[in-house]
């Protein structure tokens, strides 16, 4: 067989190999979603910081050791999907009692518009934040004056994980969430994400004898 009908044979055999790979891959079905189940059913509950809450943008962090959430785990059947993650509308966070890294620089956080969490049951069971546009906003004074945004043109995700206990815990670490950042000298205006890390306890507000945990 000459060289050229030798490379061109190799040539198709790679080309159905490649066709072969590419249409059992796209036969394969993603997996589905396992089912989750938060309970008690129309409970309300409140997340409260444990320790403190740190947003990272650039070389500037900043960090608040006070911030609270409240929120109601939806009436049966709603607290169930048997395909996918339970949400539950929060009220938007509060952060007080925030400092900076920056010297001489004091941060303020506000939070506005429809917040949510929803959980996903699993090994380990996922916890999504949902931050609304221009949810999150914190805003500096003193030696330098900026003006951070998360979310700043779409609703952001922000990953995170679930653990059932007394109380149950809600984690985010090194979570990523867009933002901009506007400002002047001493400002990270090159930045366009975040890095929020925090944990908050759980507790039943309806029933503080009961627990608020995430099943099958």
């Amino acid at each position: 067989m000459s060289r050229t009908r030798t490379a061109l044979a190799l040539g198709m055999a790679v080309a159905a190999a490649v066709a072969a790979a590419s249409a059992t891959a796209t036969a394969t079905p993603l997996p589905l979603a396992g089912s989750t189940t938060v309970t008690p059913a129309g409970h309300g509950f409140q997340a409260t910081l444990s320790g403190k809450a740190t947003l990272k943008a650039g070389s500037v962090t900043v960090t608040c050791t006070v911030s609270v959430a409240t929120g109601t785990v939806p009436a049966a059947p709603g607290n169930t999907n048997p395909a996918g993650p339970v949400s539950s509308p929060i009220s938007a966070p509060t952060y007080t009692s925030c400092t900076s890294s920056m010297p001489g620089v004091t941060p303020t956080v506000t939070t506005s518009g429809a917040w949510a969490v929803s959980m996903q049951n699993g090994s380990p069971v996922t916890a999504t934040m949902t931050v609304p546009v221009g949810g999150l906003v914190v805003k500096t004074t003193g030696l330098a004056s900026c003006t951070v945004t998360a979310a700043p043109t779409a609703a952001a995700s922000v990953g995170g994980s679930w653990t059932n206990g007394a109380p149950s815990t809600l984690t985010f670490t090194n979570a990523s969430v867009p933002v901009t950042v506007t400002g002047g000298f001493g400002c990270p205006t090159s930045a366009t994400s975040s890095t929020f890390n925090a944990v908050y306890r759980v507790t039943d507000t309806t029933d503080p004898a009961q627990q608020i945990t995430v099943g099958p």
